[in-house]
């Protein structure tokens, strides 16, 4: 048994604390600059919170374009990214300026939302309009900043392209989501001989 406390190192080749919480959605977050420049960028560490009203969040390495917009605006868009969309995301994950618009340089069309500002990713199968309910710098036992920011939002309206619905349910096959793993570029897929149905007991 390879045990260790993280704060005073791994001893591995690599950290496996993001291989071992895995796979996980990716936050591929839409903002717009105070300048009014879009900005989208994606995030290792996203997902859902709460069930009604749904809330969902990102949390951010460092205090990122995405955090500071979304702060300033009190809104943000989360985009799915699928597996045909996998090259244009991970060209959103470059180390740009904030006068850097990511939907051109990943030739990505910014589609209007509807009741926030940032726009949707017109090619990404599912969106949710968000609002922002919290801003918050993470902190150690201590509670010293550790600077990585968590983003919380309301999910204020869904839009989903028909191709990922059938008979009224949604297909998470169908929407073909991508899936952040350990290591420096480890993505997952889904399949259909891999699904698992379990009821809850009672």
């Amino acid at each position: 048994m390879h045990s260790y406390e993280p704060r005073q190192g791994h001893r591995l080749a690599h950290d496996p604390l993001n291989a071992i919480v895995a796979p996980r959605p990716i936050g591929w977050v839409s903002t717009t600059g105070a300048d009014g420049t879009p900005n989208l960028a994606p995030y290792s560490f996203f997902n859902l919170f709460n069930y009604r009203p749904p809330i969902v969040g990102f949390s951010s390495i460092g205090r990122k374009d995405s955090v500071t917009n979304a702060e300033a605006s009190g809104e943000f868009v989360w985009n799915l990214a699928s597996v045909a969309l996998a090259e244009r995301m991970n060209a959103t994950s470059a180390a740009v300026g904030p006068e850097v618009d990511e939907f051109a340089l990943a030739g990505l069309s910014a589609q209007p939302s509807t009741l926030v500002g940032p726009p949707r990713v017109g090619e990404s199968l599912v969106a949710f309009e968000c609002r922002v309910t919290g801003v918050q710098e993470l902190t150690d036992t201590a509670g010293r900043g550790v600077d990585a920011w968590l983003v919380l939002g309301e999910v204020v309206l869904v839009h989903l392209d028909d191709s990922v619905l059938v008979d009224g349910v949604f297909d998470t096959l169908a929407a073909d989501p991508l899936l952040r793993a350990g290591g420096p570029s480890d993505y997952f897929t889904l399949a259909p001989e891999r699904r698992l149905r379990m009821d809850r007991p009672g």
